[in-house]
């Protein structure tokens, strides 16, 4: 096969601290290239070098043996590379089908041609998104398909895929698979970057892996198996401490009844469901895309509002409670850690000590109208320590932190403000397999210390290994409620679409 790109000794230091460190990569024409390593390894690094979105420190790219130098993502664009981020790069303000097309319109345009066109190209690639919705109503896994189609619709040569399938339901990753062997077939040359091992050793033609910057481990994907690709990445298994097999005996009993859910409603989204939340437990929650799960706990967490006229009643502790806002769910004791990390997460321009202090400013534990900058940076030292969150510099912005570190960020800013009730929605999207290990493990401790756990996943095996009851959601409403022990990824599917 041809070779398109070549990168040679590249590298990127940010405030004199390397994040890239003389890495060879290449790519040819008509392959899938798995890119893989923790984060914080350099990959996006590495990958918004070549489209254009930082420039090396040191080295040189070189398209069809040229050597280039692309001053802004739209110059790489033009040059037939694309890249679709982790975190999309929507415009939240415009529809789908202005996006798709930002950048590429006509001279002359009628909207309802766009729209029309639009629908066709996205049914085209079996991604099922309105193309007349604006972009800030959409969840984030439409907002991938989104993002997706926009670089397929540029029909660019290089197309880079930064944790694509981190927000689809297994359906839809399916297409997805199929949508990446049909450009392969046309000649377009794929670097596919994830943290789900499986779907890179599934997809991929060659694997190169990266550890602190440096390459460690390249060629094909035959000479690889989940193991070698760990042992690669962090010097170690991980596998075992990650997804253990769990039995009876493992299973935490059921503690006081923290929460009880008796048919809420919230228009579409939200159908007349029930459920109760125990102390002392991780519950998990499964369902697809669309299955209103995260609407449903948003509302138990003030985020919105269930219907006025019955919309059901929720209890906190036998106590009846409706939430206007946040702030009040918050000074209640329930926490909600959010799935799109970026958007509503932390505030990427503070610093870490900035935005776990401002948890602290929202809860009830916070006395005073003053803050004292000893306070924060005592807050931070022992929330950086309690849930090991690296950064280059002490004074670094979360914006500057790997997936991983800007994860723990949101969840530290949840957990300083000492809840009794504690939602995670996706804690792993996006995060590699170290600190999966290291949020799985403070999911843990928190059940352990007797408080109630919420955990929604789109990832079957995590739901299966990591939950004491298991609740499947699917149209709006609470199912099922199955036994870890007894479940198996079929039965939750089954549950889950029928």
């Amino acid at each position: 096969m041809r070779t398109i790109v070549q990168m040679e000794r590249v590298s990127k230091a940010y405030r004199g601290v390397p994040a890239v460190r003389a890495v060879d990569f290449d790519l040819r024409a008509g392959e899938i290239h798995a890119l893989l390593g923790e984060n914080g390894a350099g990959k996006s690094t590495l990958t918004k070098m070549l489209a254009g979105v930082v420039e090396p420190t040191s080295g040189r790219v070189l398209l069809d043996g040229q050597a280039v130098t692309f001053a802004t993502p739209n110059d790489a664009l033009q040059a037939g590379i694309a890249m679709v981020f982790q975190e999309t790069s929507l415009v939240p303000s415009m529809t789908v089908a202005q996006n798709l097309y930002l950048g590429a319109e006509k001279f002359l345009n009628r909207l309802r041609g766009t729209y029309i066109s639009a629908q066709q190209f996205l049914q085209s690639l079996n991604f099922a998104v309105d193309p007349t919705a604006m972009v800030e109503t959409l969840g984030a896994a439409k907002r991938q398909m989104v993002e997706i189609a926009r670089a397929v619709h540029h029909n660019a040569r290089v197309i880079i895929f930064d944790e694509p399938t981190a927000s689809l339901t297994p359906e839809e990753k399916r297409h997805f698979f199929a949508l990446l062997r049909r450009l392969k077939d046309r000649g377009v040359a794929i670097v596919f970057i994830s943290h789900a091992l499986e779907e890179a050793l599934q997809i991929s033609d060659r694997i190169t892996i990266l550890r602190d910057g440096e390459l460690v481990a390249h060629g094909p994907t035959s000479d690889f198996d989940r193991e070698t690709i760990i042992a690669a990445m962090v010097g170690r298994t991980l596998s075992g401490a990650l997804y253990r097999k769990r039995d009876a005996s493992a299973l935490r009993k059921p503690g006081r009844k923290v929460l009880s859910v008796q048919d809420i409603s919230q228009g579409r989204m939200v159908r007349n469901t029930s459920f109760s939340v125990f102390e002392g437990q991780i519950t998990g929650v499964f369902g697809l895309i669309g299955s209103g799960r995260t609407e449903t706990f948003k509302i138990v967490a003030g985020i919105t509002k269930r219907d006025f006229l019955r919309g059901g009643t929720i209890e906190l502790d036998d106590r009846p409670v409706r939430y206007s806002t946040p702030a009040e769910a918050v000074a209640d004791g329930i926490a909600y850690v959010t799935e799109d990390r970026k958007t509503e997460g932390f505030f990427d321009t503070m610093s870490v000590a900035e935005n776990l202090f401002g948890g602290l400013l929202a809860s009830p534990h916070h006395r005073g109208m003053v803050v004292h900058m000893s306070d924060m940076k005592a807050l931070a030292a022992e929330w950086t320590g309690q849930l090991n969150i690296r950064a280059i510099t002490e004074n670094a912005r979360v914006v500057e932190l790997s997936g991983g570190n800007q994860q723990k960020v949101v969840i530290g800013k949840g957990l300083v403000q000492k809840p009794r009730l504690v939602i995670f929605d996706e804690p792993t999207r996006g995060v590699d397999v170290a600190a999966i290990a290291e949020i799985h493990k403070i999911i843990n401790d928190l059940a352990d210390a007797g408080l109630a756990v919420v955990m929604i996943s789109s990832y079957l095996p995590e739901v299966l290994n990591q939950s004491d009851r298991i609740l499947v959601c699917r149209q709006g409403r609470i199912v099922e409620e199955l036994s870890p022990v007894e479940a198996s990824e079929e039965k939750i599917m089954y549950a889950a679409v029928h």
